[in-house]
């Protein structure tokens, strides 16, 4: 949607799939193509129970034979809906329809349903009047007997992280993302999701990354906070920014869904999306979302705010990983350890840990391109060790902490003979 909008046709789907293997995105875990708003017909089908029906201009072979094609490549889909009588490009939407349409869902072969939340009748409000909308269509799929990724997008209305975790898989937690790092808008009033009577939209990445920092203990396996489309590529912020961008999605866990023309995408935005490391990190079977455990004000020296630094640290299998986030300008110098800012670290003193640099250029000449990324920093850092870092301004560094497993081996096996 943030590249396309309405524009998509089953021609610009089947290219964007074909591009997504050609840049070997697929081989990453980018399996996913993601239908958003606008592939409706003008009406449903006027035969009951009124099934949905595409629009027969933009995909003339239907959204079954689409779906097919998709499945060949060895790919999934995804199509879009609302719990709403229309969606929010005033196409037809789904409410009081769950039952034909996750039906016909099945029969199409989805894979995956983003389900919005645009002319919901005033079913909104509380979280039990959400809650009984959305679960409607949560039924419905479970009863077709396919296995569809439920995606709410309710923008973070009623507190969806409280409740959505038994019917769906993903949530959206604020209104939708705009191209932009952290200019502000008042059609995104809040500031803070807590409580927030009014989502809106063009909400800034910045002040999503701040929403999301009080509900990194709402999301875990099969049930995710989703920040929103990557806008990563589609050019209103800096490749310094788009790297805090994707950083953080990543080590937060929020679904990564490109937002990007991937037919047209330069060397640069196919470097930044394609770094193995942050996306082992968001798939990560510990499943755990980095949580922010320190935010220090940034002064220049008239002694005035110019950014937040923020510390956001969590697990991952055998080591941590700490993300270190400078919303300045200007470069920001600091120097931690890990047992400062992850205390269960303390537990093993003597385990040693090589730390990895992830947006550190594995070899500087060769610039920013695919597969570049990583820096082994050390492999004899103690949790006590102290860490320089120097993180540009809007930047983010982004530091695993992996356990060397034969130190850690012997240190267990002398805990235990210490009878410890």
């Amino acid at each position: 949607w943030n590249y396309w909008g309405c524009n998509i046709s089953q021609d610009t789907i089947l290219k964007t799939a074909q591009a997504l293997i050609d840049a070997g995105l697929d081989k990453l875990g980018y399996e996913y193509v993601i239908m958003d708003d606008c592939w409706h017909a003008p009406e449903r089908s006027p035969h009951k129970p009124h099934p949905p029906v595409a629009d027969p201009e933009r995909f003339p072979d239907g959204i079954k034979a689409l779906s097919e094609k998709i499945h060949a490549m060895g790919l999934k889909i995804g199509i879009y809906s609302s719990a709403g009588t229309m969606t929010c490009g005033r196409r037809f939407g789904s409410l009081g329809y769950e039952e034909i349409d996750a039906r016909t869902y099945k029969e199409w072969g989805i894979d995956y349903l983003k389900y919005d939340n645009c002319y919901n009748e005033g079913q909104a409000g509380y979280d039990l009047l959400s809650y009984n909308r959305y679960a409607k269509m949560s039924r419905a799929l479970s009863d077709a007997g396919r296995p569809i990724v439920y995606a709410m997008c309710n923008w973070g209305e009623d507190g969806p992280w409280n409740w959505a975790g038994t019917i769906a898989h993903s949530w959206r937690i604020s209104g939708d993302i705009i191209d932009v790092y952290d200019g502000y808008d008042d059609r995104c009033p809040c500031e803070s999701v807590l409580n927030c009577k009014l989502a809106g939209g063009y909400c800034s990445m910045m002040r999503i990354l701040d929403f999301a920092a009080p509900l990194v203990t709402k999301a875990g396996h099969g049930q995710w906070n989703d920040m929103d489309m990557l806008e990563v590529g589609n050019g209103g912020m800096t490749t310094t920014q788009y790297q805090t961008h994707f950083a953080m999605w990543a080590v937060i866990k929020s679904p990564l869904i490109l937002g990007n023309d991937l037919m047209n995408m330069d060397v640069v935005t196919k470097a930044l999306i394609t770094n193995k490391w942050l996306i082992d990190i968001n798939q990560d079977p510990n499943g755990e979302p980095a949580a922010r455990i320190r935010k220090t004000l940034i002064k220049n020296p008239h002694g005035e705010t110019v950014g937040v630094a923020q510390i956001w640290v969590g697990g991952v299998v055998r080591g941590t990983v700490v993300a270190i986030v400078n919303s300045s300008p200007d470069k920001y110098t600091t120097k931690y350890a890990l047992q400062d800012v992850y205390p269960w670290a303390k537990r093993n003193p003597g385990v040693k840990y090589e730390v990895i640099d992830l947006w550190a250029l594995t070899d500087p000449s060769k610039g920013i391109v695919e597969g570049n990324w990583g820096r082994s920093l050390g492999k004899a850092f103690t949790s006590a060790s102290y860490l320089p870092v120097e993180v540009t301004g809007h930047g983010t560094t982004v530091h695993r902490w992996n356990i060397i497993e034969d130190q850690y081996v012997d240190d267990q096996k002398a805990l235990r003979a210490e009878g410890l």
